[in-house]
């Protein structure tokens, strides 16, 4: 039930920051739209060139965020393992995990989960371990607890 919720929490999360992003578009669109307009001269050449370098952030930005949403769409129907791995849910006795892409801290009930990608730090670290192996992060030690 819980990783039904995780799942939720990232889709929702990547929606909304696609939203933003989609938005931030239209008005570089329309920035654009308005310097063209704008009598000719260097002032104006900047500002077009300004906008087209934004706009090209901004598409670097809007294809990483639907590539990380594609890989989520992966982890609807994930399957415990043994292995932590890309889907898991790590509990340890520091902190919780859901090893998927890196958005905002879920809350529910008391309980802090984070939401990492296998490509933090933490999440290579994590990746393959099983239930009572430990790992050394930030100068700690972490112990698996449970994995689901």
């Amino acid at each position: 039930m819980i990783k039904k919720q995780l799942f939720s929490h990232c889709e929702i999360q990547l929606k909304m920051k696609l939203k933003v992003l989609d938005n931030k578009k239209k008005e570089l669109e329309q920035a654009l739209y308005s310097e063209n307009k704008s009598s000719a001269g260097d002032k104006n050449e900047t500002g077009r060139a300004m906008i087209h370098l934004e706009m090209e952030k901004l598409g670097a930005q809007i294809a990483g965020t639907e590539q990380n949403y594609k890989q989520l769409q992966f982890l609807k129907n994930y399957k415990n393992t043994e292995n932590i791995g890309l889907g898991s849910l790590v509990l340890t006795d520091k902190a919780n995990y859901y090893i998927s892409i890196a958005v905002d801290i879920f809350k529910i009930d008391s309980k802090i989960f984070y939401c990492i990608s296998t490509q933090s730090p933490l999440g290579r670290l994590l990746l393959g371990k099983k239930i009572d192996d430990k790992i050394e992060f930030n100068n700690q030690v972490i112990k698996i607890v449970k994995i689901l």
